[in-house]
């Protein structure tokens, strides 16, 4: 079995919503790719990126974060 680490995005900030409430985030990084280096740091050869506004506005808005 593999596990996919994922980081979510919202506003530019690694966060996780509860129960899929946007208004109710809990932000646990401000720079995602500070988030995925620490899971690059724990040997994680892949990463799952959830574009939340993305999927709330129907337009990607992590492109740069990911590059």
């Amino acid at each position: 079995m593999r596990i996919y680490p994922a980081i979510d995005v919202l506003g530019g900030k690694a966060v996780r919503l509860l129960q899929g409430d946007y208004e109710k985030a809990t932000v646990f990084n401000d720079n995602p790719a500070a988030a995925a280096e620490e899971w690059v740091k724990c040997e994680s050869d892949d990463l799952h990126i959830v574009d939340l506004d993305g999927a709330r506005y129907g337009k990607s808005y992590v492109t740069d974060i990911i590059k």
